[in-house]
């Protein structure tokens, strides 16, 4: 398979990965997919921008037809939740090299203060009832708690028997 068409399979299996997790999370679990506290376990995915750049355009996309179907989400989440994804993704994809020990904590921190700085002003802006700083919190809590968990999950059960290598051959 040339590498163009597997960039493109990649992207668009993480975008339907993306989609899918999300839907069904939001599906079992209403409202932990939304708001200022959420928990979107599929925020996760974005540790595989560490791996492939085909992640930067392929979980934006998927962030945002999930937010183009759900009906919890802000008109505004469709520029900037899909916003905060594509500058995080980039951002998480410019930093997979710096590592403390053998973790990408940087790659890692992008989503959180992407997320954290956008959607958290979006709140704000949309429904004004708390302090900005409040609803940028909610959301890096949220944020954190995924990508320090299951992030740190994936990272390390594809890095540690090389799937990575595998799949996207670096």
């Amino acid at each position: 398979m040339k590498a163009n068409t597997r960039s493109l399979a990649h992207a668009a299996i993480l975008a339907a990965l993306y989609v899918v997790l999300t839907l069904l999370q939001n599906f079992l679990l209403p409202g932990t997919t939304s708001y200022a506290i959420q928990f979107r376990a599929a925020e996760a995915l974005c540790v595989f921008a560490v791996f492939t750049p085909a992640a930067i355009p392929g979980l934006t996309f998927g962030c945002l037809l999930f937010n183009l179907t759900s009906s919890a989400s802000l008109p505004l989440d469709f520029l900037i939740g899909s916003g905060a994804t594509l500058l995080a993704t980039l951002l998480a994809y410019l930093l997979r090299n710096v590592r403390v020990g053998k973790l990408p904590v940087l790659s890692l921190l992008m989503p959180v203060i992407c997320n954290a700085l956008l959607v958290g002003a979006e709140l704000y802006f949309v429904f004004g009832e708390l302090p900005l700083w409040i609803n940028m919190l909610y959301v890096a809590i949220g944020e954190a708690a995924v990508m320090f968990t299951l992030g740190v999950a994936l990272f390390f059960a594809f890095s540690s028997k090389h799937l990575n290598e595998r799949l996207f051959g670096r």
